[in-house]
């Protein structure tokens, strides 16, 4: 598992006062660095091999502003060419939110997917989702 903090911004709220739902696919994303630089370690966007298959985001309670955010990410699932990330968003010991993003090793001067390498798929194990 990967793990960071996020302290919500006066901005992330919505009308209602609640950390806006926009605001959840955009901390999952930037908390998938981690999972970014297994494939490329420099984040090299001239030599990327990832894109975005699917995200889905299941909101479980509310998230506010003053508290701090803890995102936890992990792979769900290791496929050939493509891989599930799980990840969960908690705030004062609650899960909030929860969802999955399919990311697939891609080749973008072919346009097609790729396998993923064994040796990728190693350090991708130490972060499987158990369960």
């Amino acid at each position: 598992m990967f793990s960071e903090t996020i302290s919500p911004r006066f901005s992330d709220t919505d009308a209602l006062g609640h950390i806006n739902n926009t605001m959840v696919p955009v901390w999952f994303e930037g908390a998938r660095d981690p999972v970014f630089r297994l494939f490329m370690p420099e984040l090299d966007t001239g030599n990327w091999q990832l894109i975005l298959a699917k995200i889905d985001v299941t909101y479980h309670g509310q998230l506010f502003y003053g508290k701090d955010i803890e995102v936890r990410t992990y792979i769900g699932r290791i496929g050939g060419a493509s891989f599930d990330v799980y990840q969960e968003l908690w705030q004062q010991g609650e899960k909030c939110a929860s969802g999955t993003a399919v990311m697939v090793h891609f080749c973008y001067q072919e346009q097609a997917s790729m396998p993923i390498p064994e040796a990728i798929k190693g350090e991708m194990n130490k972060h499987l989702l158990e369960g």
